[in-house]
C-alpha cells in the first residue's frame, strides 16, 4: 500500500523547468547561506558522534521508515521511542473527549493543552534515567522527543496536505492514536487537536532547532543545519516570498485549473480549489543550487512573527490572517448554498479567535455565470427552512432563486461575504477567494442534492446556518455587497481603485492596474498580491526581486515596509492587493471593532 493517496506528485528532488507563461506550481526561494543535503547517509554524518540526539516531528511522519533508513546509512545508537511514554490510549481519548465534538462529523473546539499533556510524567522521567545510564549513544524519536532533555534537536517536517494525503492511505495516526482512523474523522482531530498541539510545540523549539529535515519523501529525506533555515527565515520575513500551491478535486469543479495550470497530474475529475495563501497548511519551497527541500509556511511567523505580522502581531499571534484561494466551477457546477458564523458563536463554539469573513473576486467568468448573495426583499424565513429541511428529509429540489439573489457575476466584480451572508459560487467562474484564514467553518444548507467525490452525501448543517443567517442582508442590504470601486489615482505609472470591503472585514482590498513603476509600503501589515489579469511584474521587496506571473500569490511580511512593483510585459498588469485595516482590533458578539484606517500609499 502507498504511504499517501493523491494524484499530487511529491515535491521534486531539482528544480524543473520553467515554462513561460504558466503560473510555477513550485515557486521556490534560495537559502540565505550554506547548503541543502539529501539522503540517510548524509543525516547519518551529522548525527555521528553525538551522545544524544532528539529527532521530533510532525503527526504523520513515518518513523519506522526513518529508523530503518538511518540504521541503514550505519547509525550505532540506542533507539528510544517517545511514543512509549505517552499515556494509555483511553486516558488521551478521555482528555480530548471534550473538544472533539462527539459524533458531529465535521466540528470540534480548538483544544487548550500542550503536547506534554500527552505524556505521562513517570514514564518520561524513567527514559531520562535511561539516558543518563546509557554506555552508548541514544537517540529519542517521535513526536515530543524535544520533551526528554537536552541534546542534539532534530525536525521532521511535513507539510499538512501531505498529512492529509498520508490519512487518506491509511498511513496516519492522530497525535497519541494507537490506530488510524477513517479520514474524516482523523482530519477533524488533526484540525482541532494535532496541529494546534504541534504547532505551539513548533514555535517554543524554532529557535533551538539544529537541523530542520522534510520528510516528505521517507527514503530520501532533504535537510537543512538550523542556522541557515533560521538566516533563511529572516531574509524572507523582511522581503517577500510565495509559497507552494495545492489543489484539489471537489464534486463542483471546474476545468480551468486543471488546463491553465502546468505541471498538474490530469487524471482527476476537476480541480475545485488551488490553495495559493493558505499559512496554516501551506508550504515553503527552499532552493540550494537545483536541490529543493519544503518546510511549513508557519515556521516563518514562529521565527519572527512580528516581522512577518507588522503592528497586528500583538493580536493575531502565530496565525497569518488573510487567505487567498482559487474556486473553480468553470465548466462544474455550483458551491453549496452556505453561510459562515458569527465571531460570537465561532468564539463559543469552536475556539477560534477570528471568524471566516469572505470576498470573491472574478477573474474569469462565462456569460451566464453568477454569485449567489444576499436574500430576496421580504423573505419568508419559515418557508425557507421548511424546503430546506424537507430535501434534506426527502431529496427535493430547493427553488433557490425563490428566496437568494442571483447576482451576475463578471471579471473584475468583488462581492462581499460577512460572516451571516447566505451565499454560493455559480457555475461558470473562476473566483480568487480573499478571506480571513479559518477555512472549515461553512454550514452547508442546500448542494443542489449531489453526492461528494466519496459517493457519500455532503453533511449539511441547517441548525448551525439558521443559528448565524444574517436576514437583514436581503433586497437592497444584498445589492449592496457587490462592491464599488472607488478612485484613488490614475497617472502614467497606475491607476489604483479601492474595492471596499464591508464594515465586518478586518481587511482591505486594492486594485492596481500597473502600467510602468509605483513605490509601496507595509504601513505596518503583511501584503498579498496576485496578478488577476495583464502582463507579468517585477516585485521588489528587501534583497530580492522577483518576476510575478499572472495567477501566483505573492507575500510581502509588514517587516519589509517598502516595496517596489514594475510592470515587464506590453499591457500593464492588473493586481489584487489585500492588507490589514490599520487598526487594532476588538470583537463585540457579532463584529469587528476598527479604529479609522489611515491612506495606504
Amino acid at each position: 500500500m502507498s504511504y499517501r493517496k493523491t494524484p499530487q506528485p511529491l515535491l521534486p528532488k531539482t528544480k524543473p523547468p520553467a515554462q513561460q507563461g504558466a503560473p510555477d506550481i513550485y515557486p521556490s526561494h534560495p537559502i540565505a547561506s550554506g547548503e541543502i543535503q539529501q539522503g540517510y547517509e548524509s543525516l547519518a554524518a551529522q548525527i555521528a558522534g553525538r551522545p544524544l540526539v532528539l529527532i521530533d516531528g510532525y503527526a504523520g511522519v513515518l518513523w519506522d521508515d526513518l529508523r530503518a533508513g538511518l540504521n541503514a546509512a550505519g547509525v550505532a545508537a540506542h533507539w528510544i521511542d517517545a511514543e512509549s511514554c505517552l499515556l494509555a490510549g483511553a486516558e488521551i481519548d478521555a482528555m480530548l473527549a471534550a473538544w472533539l465534538g462527539g459524533d458531529d462529523p465535521l466540528f470540534g473546539r480548538r483544544f487548550p493543552g500542550e503536547l506534554a499533556d500527552f505524556f505521562d510524567a513517570s514514564a518520561l522521567a524513567r527514559a531520562k534515567t535511561r539516558v543518563e545510564d546509557a554506555a552508548q549513544p541514544v537517540i529519542i524519536y517521535g513526536e515530543g522527543a524535544f520533551l526528554f532533555g537536552e541534546g542534539w534537536r532534530v525536525y521532521i517536517d511535513l507539510p499538512k496536505n501531505e498529512a492529509q494525503y498520508r490519512s487518506r492511505a491509511g498511513s496516519y495516526r492522530n497525535l497519541g492514536a494507537r490506530a488510524s482512523a477513517d479520514t474524516r474523522t482523523q482530519y477533524k482531530r488533526m484540525y482541532f487537536v494535532d496541529w494546534i498541539v504541534l504547532n505551539r510545540h513548533k514555535a517554543t523549539y524554532v529557535q533551538r532547532i539544529d537541523c530542520f529535515v522534510d520528510g516528505q519523501d521517507p527514503a530520501q529525506p532533504s535537510f537543512i543545519a538550523g542556522q541557515y533555515a533560521r538566516a533563511t527565515f529572516s531574509q524572507l520575513t523582511h522581503s517577500a516570498f510565495r509559497p507552494r500551491p495545492w489543489f484539489e478535486p471537489g464534486t463542483w469543479g471546474g476545468q480551468w485549473l486543471k488546463n491553465h495550470k502546468s505541471g498538474l497530474a490530469q487524471d482527476v475529475p476537476n480541480y475545485a480549489w488551488s490553495f495559493e495563501m493558505i499559512a496554516p497548511e501551506q508550504g515553503i519551497i527552499l532552493q540550494h543550487d537545483d536541490i529543493l527541500m519544503e518546510l511549513s509556511c508557519d515556521w516563518l511567523q514562529y521565527h519572527d512573527n512580528a516581522a512577518v505580522l507588522g503592528e497586528y502581531a500583538a493580536c493575531f499571534g502565530f496565525e497569518f490572517p488573510i487567505r487567498f484561494d482559487f474556486l473553480d466551477t468553470i465548466d462544474g457546477g455550483n458551491l453549496s448554498l452556505q453561510c459562515h458564523p458569527r465571531p460570537g458563536f465561532m468564539r463559543r463554539q469552536f475556539g477560534e479567535r477570528f471568524t471566516q469573513d469572505e470576498t470573491y473576486y472574478i477573474v474569469e467568468a462565462t456569460d451566464d455565470a453568477c454569485v449567489y448573495l444576499g436574500f430576496q426583499p421580504d423573505i419568508d424565513q419559515a418557508a425557507l427552512r421548511a424546503a430546506l429541511e424537507d430535501s434534506q428529509r426527502h431529496g427535493t429540489t430547493v427553488a433557490v432563486e425563490r428566496f437568494v439573489k442571483r447576482q451576475p457575476a463578471r471579471p473584475g466584480d468583488l462581492f462581499l461575504i460577512p460572516h451571516g451572508a447566505v451565499h454560493c459560487s455559480g457555475a461558470g467562474t473562476l473566483v480568487l477567494e480573499i478571506s480571513a484564514t479559518p477555512y472549515i467553518f461553512t454550514f452547508k444548507m442546500y448542494d443542489w442534492l449531489r453526492l461528494g467525490l466519496d459517493g457519500l452525501p455532503r453533511p449539511l448543517n441547517l441548525e448551525r446556518a439558521f443559528a448565524n443567517l444574517d436576514f437583514s442582508l436581503q433586497g437592497d442590504a444584498a445589492d449592496a455587497l457587490v462592491s464599488q470601486p472607488q478612485l484613488l489615482r490614475d497617472d502614467a505609472n497606475c491607476r489604483i481603485e479601492q474595492l471596499p470591503t464591508h464594515a465586518r472585514h478586518f481587511y482591505d482590498i486594492q486594485r492596481l492596474t500597473l502600467r510602468e513603476k509605483i513605490n509601496c509600503e507595509t504601513s505596518g501589515s503583511p501584503q498579498l498580491l496576485m496578478i488577476v489579469a495583464g502582463g507579468d511584474m517585477e516585485l521588489a521587496a528587501g534583497e530580492r526581486k522577483l518576476r510575478c506571473q499572472f495567477a501566483e500569490t505573492y507575500v510581502v511580511p509588514a517587516g519589509c515596509e517598502r516595496f517596489t512593483l514594475r510592470a515587464l510585459g506590453s499591457s500593464p498588469a492588473i493586481i489584487i492587493r489585500a492588507y490589514l485595516r490599520a487598526a487594532w482590533f476588538a470583537q463585540d458578539e457579532n463584529q469587528w471593532l476598527l479604529r479609522d484606517a489611515p491612506q495606504r500609499k
